[in-house]
């Protein structure tokens, strides 16, 4: 029995003409909470677990972005474990945290299990109820990934983890968002991509998805305008949980 009914929440976007026929979900920040290492890093830092937390993910994007744009051929392509780790030795330099190495591996084992989001399990259930293929496509490497899944119990509820180290591009390179038509088998048009993350979400959206930016924290959308102050492409929907990923599938009944 289906946990979820199809609803709107806070929902902002044009209705969708046909039903968008599978799922593609970022995993990091979207599916699994990247913030919840701040407890561990609390408990080793005092009074800097937060700033550690934030500064750590904004660096580990950063990495994604320079070793992607540096050299599309893919030549300093890094793992993403490799480039998380990195960050997390510049966050601690930034900080003057000495973490020492147990603390360093510590933090890295805990980002290797980070925790689901409440609602992942129940709206990853509708979706196999109502007969939709879900899957992840993200900047994780397949080790990591499988941990990450196998440590939230998702393995029966996805069909697909697909990781961008197939091509050696990050997204938002197009490269890495046409790894999802490419392993359904359906136009990009007929795949709804979900990400937390607006960055994500407008990339994902210009290379041709139909989007869902599952906007939790309540940011301001990006503001990439034209000279006339037209926007160049927003997300199809925007709303405040994942739940609203069923609002694109209702039931026949």
């Amino acid at each position: 029995m289906e946990k979820i009914a199809a609803r709107s929440l806070s929902v902002s976007g044009p209705a969708v003409g046909a039903a968008p026929k599978a799922v593609l979900f970022d995993a990091y920040g979207t599916l699994f909470d990247v913030y919840s290492v701040a407890l561990l890093a609390e408990q080793l830092c005092q009074g800097r677990g937060e700033a550690l937390a934030v500064l750590w993910r904004d660096k580990q994007i950063e990495y994604t972005r320079l070793v992607t744009m540096s050299a599309p051929g893919g030549e300093r392509y890094r793992p993403f474990w490799e480039l998380t780790r990195a960050a997390l030795r510049f966050a601690a330099l930034r900080l003057q945290l000495d973490l020492g190495r147990d603390g360093e591996d510590r933090l890295m084992n805990q980002y290797r299990a980070l925790s689901a989001f409440p609602e992942v399990r129940e709206v990853l259930e509708a979706l196999k109820a109502r007969g939709i293929p879900a899957g992840i496509l993200s900047n994780g490497d397949p080790a990591m990934l499988g941990v990450a899944v196998r440590s939230a119990g998702l393995e029966n509820v996805l069909e697909h983890v697909i990781s961008v180290e197939a091509v050696r591009a990050f997204k938002t390179d197009p490269r890495a968002y046409a790894l999802g038509p490419q392993t359904l088998g359906l136009a990009a048009k007929q795949i709804l991509f979900v990400s937390s993350n607006g960055w994500d979400a407008l990339g994902a959206t210009w290379y041709g998805y139909t989007t869902l930016w599952v906007n939790r924290a309540g940011l301001p959308p990006e503001q990439l305008d034209t000279p006339t102050g037209t926007p160049t492409g927003t997300p199809t929907r925007t709303a405040a949980s994942l739940r609203e990923v069923l609002g694109f599938f209702p039931t026949t009944s």
